[in-house]
């Protein structure tokens, strides 16, 4: 082979090798490229998926709410000196409460509450026995609606929605119990800022305030109507309270006679009790 065949010879074989490795290369950048997409597209999805999950999580499932409360409360009227609630219907899944139709002839006495609220616990314990004795001789009705104000000040156990749940467990089951038992959660209020009574707590003092029903306890310990407690405060912190001049509950607790709220003392019984007068009470 001549020299000059030769070195054609070497350059072919360096133009062969320079090929092969511009295809090579070629081959790897596409294979980089292919890969940085599908992970791009693999990480899209985590993030899609995890937002959703983030938004399915933070999303309560709005679940009905219970019977004798369709008005978010409790109503409670005199029968023969005995003082019974008013049956109604629970509010369907997705849907609204039903403001209570008052009397104009009596004191209508609605209470909204925290069972944590050491406010509310004032009233109750200085109050509610003249008040349950207007409700007894027919010269008032009272409307109870409990509330979650306070979940903050119970250390992460949620304590308001807890306790205001086990009551609508007891005017679902067992309405009759349903006075003895808000008294004695307020008997028996835990302090701002500790946990609270635990669930199993709660359903003991509903089965000694006469809440016997066997499915009582169980809807107290799996909180069958915290969703529904969710909802109800929603309400009162954000829409018109029915029945009053008020766009929205501003603190607790709320007392409100015949659409007039008391702004009085809580302890003060001749105070309350004028104010009722002066609405339209016959106390």
């Amino acid at each position: 082979m001549s020299d000059n065949q030769g070195k054609k010879a070497r350059r072919n074989e360096a133009r062969e090798r320079a090929r092969v490795a511009r295809e090579k290369e070629k081959a790897r950048r596409r294979r980089n490229r292919t890969l940085t997409i599908s992970g791009i597209i693999v990480g899209g999805l985590a993030v899609v998926s995890a937002i959703v999950l983030i938004v399915a999580n933070s999303v309560q499932p709005a679940g009905p709410g219970p019977a004798n409360m369709a008005s978010d409360g409790i109503l409670l009227h005199g029968v023969s000196g005995k003082i019974e609630p008013v049956a109604t219907k629970a509010i369907p899944e997705g849907g609204q409460p039903t403001p209570t139709k008052q009397d104009d002839s009596v004191a209508n006495i609605t209470v909204y509450s925290d069972y944590m609220c050491p406010y509310c616990n004032q009233f109750e314990t200085a109050q509610m026995s003249q008040i349950q004795q207007w409700v007894k001789d027919g010269s008032a009705t009272l409307e109870l609606h409990p509330f979650n104000l306070l979940d903050r000040v119970s250390q992460g156990s949620k304590y308001s929605t807890r306790s205001a749940a086990a009551a609508a467990c007891v005017a679902n089951y067992e309405p009759d119990a349903f006075l003895a038992y808000n008294t004695s959660l307020y008997e028996n209020q835990p302090s701002e800022n500790t946990t609270g009574l635990s669930n199993d707590k709660l359903a003991s003092l509903a089965a000694a305030a006469g809440a016997t029903n066997e499915k009582v306890a169980p809807c107290i310990t799996d909180q069958r109507f915290a969703g529904w407690v969710g909802d109800a405060t929603n309400r009162v912190l954000n829409d018109k309270l029915p029945n009053s001049s008020l766009d929205k509950l501003t603190g607790t607790p709320t007392v409100i006679v015949n659409g007039k709220q008391y702004d009085g003392s809580l302890t003060d019984t001749n105070a309350f009790s004028a104010f009722v007068l002066q609405n339209g009470g016959k106390a």
